[in-house]
């Protein structure tokens, strides 16, 4: 997607917003403030509306709000903590009639405090007049921690059902019109675990480091829904656009908006109300508790709240014919399990606080599953099941080169053939969007669908789809989309009637706006970023043309790889922009690189890792190195990563871990786990055009390579692998059961659904190739683990067997040896180890589906210390640095490995 440059931070979106230009201080801000204590807080809530203002950790002067925009937040229709929302109707019928202490403020009426009550109010001033509900807020000392607690009472003389009730959550995520280092100082990012009673917010300072903050039930609170806050925007912070997302609210109560505004969609939660009798009261509240230990503190701290703490391995999106653990830890034991839909899922216990959890063969999509406690609490954990991996990375590539290929030879704009863009909803290919780029195969937005058609080779290849590709690469991309000199155009697709003045533009589009360029910048070549996904192209076909030559058919491997150099290197020339930042899917020179070096082309090797060694030294020189077109971005860290690490620029890789870790959550749902920060791209590369939590947009994939390569250099560090394998499987769960794959799935509780756009998929299913494999790991608390693969016989006398049954089976890494091996043909269906000599086996197979390999070239790579491995077997000889193992046309290869 065209992004605006990263100068221009302070404008963010500014002309796709209305603002207001000026606010009064509707808040009181002028009567100041009241400083509250805890153990671990120190908290000011504003005198007047007694909303929070600011929350900061106990001898820490991080804000984990916005308290030096709070003058900027003072207006009626800005939601603080402390603020609340509700829709309720007497005698349990008619319509719902809104309440909202933010949206007519007047000071409200301060109570007596009690025992371990910090400050309490009356919120009638603030609330509708003439409303049966009477809402007392009280701020709290809960163990140290801070608590805010609402008491609702009936004082009517009429039952009362309640709704929708909503407590909002503000964070300082605003990064309007501060410098990135500011950003890095001062901000944090905020994500939800709808769970119900076990559900918290998270919230992590945007450098990675520090302390992190959770949210918390208060008593019988549970996060049913998490909904999206309307405010209006003004122009010091311009709230829901691209450098201020906007905030949310924890909803326990969402059964009038599933009704209304939400009517017609699946929610995650199953909406509920409350009837309140005449004189009755309700208490609701959250607890909000420092995890004093970052980010990797914060299921512990959760834990000693007494909420419960689940965690899945290999996550929560689990491909059919597989099995994922969960590890329970509450204070009470489970005493039912319930999938909905019915049977969906199958659970089994495995151990003590241990369960299988297992997808019915024949269900696909969203399932919940329920765990209801003896004490009375409710835990929901949100899981996606999909196709086999293999499955569905084959349905997906049919669908690529079918549905998605075009072959219109008569088009002006030589986009035949291709495989191009796709709206699923209208069932057609994007032959024309006013965002130009979209129809016109290049810029994110649109060469999702050829990049990942191109990259699903490597891992499974295809006869059909080689061929149709290899067409598509010698008429279109080699010539029209990327001239002679390599220089790569913006878009071949372009708003200009004058210029084809036979082809008709549809009428219905708005073709006045920046979004629809003209062909001369349409044919730009000034954009590094789309440099990327076209020597990802032709790597791809390198990879297949080496280890299936008789599937490639126009030109050697020879000349696939010398095509993705020249583009490497054509992209960091002068004439190019933004080839300074971070590069998204930029993982993949790295893997250019690795193949020229394999290939003994050492005057390639020196030219290319001179470009990037140059790049790799700047960005070690700048306190912040994630550059974007964006005021901030969560695409940079990826490129930063590889090579300061490929350079031995420690601390600059460490910080860049540590930057991801900052937008990246774990939790027990499959939308937020793994799941990297992206809320603008849908502007850009979607259907549905809007500011919002995207969930598994490209960030996913591509931000997992940053987490599972730091976890090879460092196995001991689970918590990398439990965020990194999370957000490596997220590309599967765009794919449906046709093979269509989304753009990104939106968050927003009226959608819960996947974009009709195929739009910028492709960058995140690159991450999935080059990350995805089978990754073991021993847990300081669960043990041994697998992802992608099932261990047995584990520590059968010092040997360990595992299965594999992950959507990439080329790639395993063992963790207690620090071993990675990768293979470039067939699949490692199942390999051991024993963990006190270091020997491993490896079972190698045909790929099922795919041509039969003659060799596949194993490689293998022992991290930490010098030791290297060799292959017993006396057919295997040394091929590009690796071991060339002949395979049979069936049956299995064993390769035994013995450490030196």
């Amino acid at each position: 997607m065209f992004r605006f440059s990263s100068e221009l931070f302070i404008v963010g979106l500014a002309c796709l917003f209305c603002r207001v230009v000026c606010q009064s201080d509707d808040l009181g801000l002028k009567n100041g403030y009241i400083t509250i204590k805890t153990a671990n807080f120190n908290a000011k809530i504003v005198r007047d509306a007694q909303v929070l203002a600011s929350l900061s950790p106990a001898g820490d002067s991080f804000d984990f709000l916005p308290f030096d925009l709070i003058s900027a937040r003072a207006g009626n229709g800005q939601y603080h903590w402390g603020d609340i929302t509700y829709r309720y109707r007497e005698d349990n019928y008619g319509p719902w009639i809104d309440g909202d202490s933010a949206a007519s403020r007047k000071a409200v009426t301060t109570r007596k405090v009690g025992t371990g009550v910090l400050a309490s109010s009356g919120l009638a001033p603030t609330l509708p007049d003439g409303g049966p509900l009477n809402v007392t807020r009280e701020w709290l000392d809960v163990s140290g921690d801070l608590g805010l607690r609402f008491t609702i009472e009936n004082s009517g003389a009429s039952p009362v059902e309640i709704g929708g009730l909503g407590f909002p959550a503000e964070f300082n995520s605003i990064f309007t019109n501060r410098a990135a280092e500011d950003t890095q100082r001062l901000c944090s990012l905020s994500d939800p675990y709808v769970g119900m009673h076990a559900g918290y917010i998270r919230v992590s300072p945007v450098r990675g480091t520090g302390a992190a903050l959770v949210v918390t039930p208060l008593g019988d609170t549970p996060l049913e829904a998490y909904r999206n806050l309307a405010e209006p925007s003004y122009e010091a912070t311009a709230y829901g656009s691209q450098t201020f997302e906007g905030f949310y609210e924890w909803q326990v109560l969402s059964r009038a908006w599933a009704e209304k505004e939400w009517a017609n969609v699946q929610p995650w939660n199953a909406p509920s109300s409350k009837t309140l009798q005449p004189g009755q009261t309700l208490q609701f509240g959250v607890r909000f508790s420092v995890a004093k230990g970052g980010v990797r503190d914060i299921d512990e701290t959760v834990r000693k709240t007494g909420t419960p703490v689940a965690y899945g391995v290999p996550g929560y999106i689990i491909p059919r014919g597989s099995t994922s653990q969960l590890f329970l830890n509450a204070q009470s034991n489970p005493i039912s399990f319930s999938s909905e839909p019915v049977e969906s899922l199958a659970f089994s216990q495995l151990s003590s606080g241990s369960y299988g959890i297992t997808p019915s063969p024949t269900f696909w999509g969203r399932s919940r599953l329920t765990i209801d406690y003896e004490d009375g609490k409710t835990q929901t954990i949100h899981y996606y099941v999909t196709k086999s991996g293999t499955e569905a990375i084959g349905d997906l590539g049919r669908f690529l080169t079918t549905k998605q290929w075009f072959n219109d030879t008569s088009d002006p704009f030589g986009r035949a053939p291709s495989v191009m863009s796709y709206d699923y909803e209208a069932n057609s290919i994007v032959a024309q969007d006013s965002r130009v780029w979209i129809a016109g195969l290049s810029d994110e937005g649109g060469v999702g669908a050829y990049l990942a058609a191109t990259v699903k080779q490597v891992i499974q290849p295809d006869p059909e789809e080689v061929s149709k590709l290899e067409m598509f690469i010698d008429k279109v991309l080699w010539g029209t989309i990327q001239t002679k000199d390599f220089g790569v155009r913006k878009s071949i697709f372009y708003y200009e009637p004058s210029v084809v003045p036979k082809y008709t533009y549809n009428s219905a589009f708005d073709w006045s706006s920046w979004t629809s360029w003209n062909k001369d910048a349409a044919y730009a070549i000034d954009r590094a970023y789309d440099y990327v996904h076209v020597a990802a192209a032709y790597w791809s076909l390198y990879r297949v043309a080496r280890a299936y030559p008789e599937l490639v058919k126009s030109h050697d491997w020879k000349w696939y790889i010398n095509q993705a150099y020249s583009t490497v290197i054509r992209g960091m020339q002068s004439d190019v922009g933004y080839n300074r930042l971070g590069l998204m899917g930029e993982t993949v020179f790295g893997e250019i690189l690795t193949d020229l070096t394999r290939e003994g082309l050492t005057t390639q090797v020196d030219t290319l890792t001179k470009a990037m060694r140059s790049r790799a030294a700047q960005w070690d020189s700048e306190e912040v190195p994630y550059g974007s077109e964006m005021a901030w971005d969560s695409t940079g860290q990826e490129g930063v990563y590889y090579w300061a690490k490929y350079f031995g620029f420690s601390s600059t890789a460490t910080k860049t871990v540590n930057s991801v870790l900052g937008y990246m959550p774990t939790v027990p749902h499959w939308g937020w786990n793994g799941n990297a920060r992206r809320y603008w791209d849908n502007i850009y590369g979607g259907k549905l055009e809007r500011i919002e939590r995207q969930i598994h947009h490209y960030g996913s994939g591509l931000n997992s390579l940053v987490l599972l390569s730091a976890f090879r250099s460092n196995p001991s560090d689970t918590y990398l692998l439990q965020v990194g394998y999370g957000g490596s499987s997220g590309p599967l769960s765009n794919i449906n059961q046709a093979g269509f794959a989304s753009a990104s799935f939106h968050s927003w509780p009226d959608t819960l659904k996947w974009d009709g756009y195929s739009g910028d998929y492709g960058p995140g299913f690159l991450g999935l190739v080059l990350g995805s494999g089978t990754y073991v790991a021993e847990h300081a608390s669960f043990g041994l683990l697998a992802y992608g693969g099932v261990l047995s016989n584990t520590e059968n006398d010092g040997e360990v067997s595992v299965q594999i049954n992950g959507p990439v089976t080329r790639r395993i890494f063992i963790g207690p040896l620090g071993v990675t091996i990768n293979t470039d043909a067939g699949r490692i269906s199942s390999f051991s180890y024993t963990s006190s000599s270091g020997a491993i086996s490896v079972v190698l197979t045909q790929l099922s589906g795919a041509p039969k390999a003659a060799a596949a070239v194993l490689w293998v790579d022992k991290s930490g210390d010098s030791a290297s491995y060799s292959v017993s077997s006396p057919e295997a000889t040394c091929e590009r640095s690796g071991w060339r193992i002949p395979l049979t046309a069936s049956g299995d290869v064993v390769v035994e490995l013995t450490s030196s």
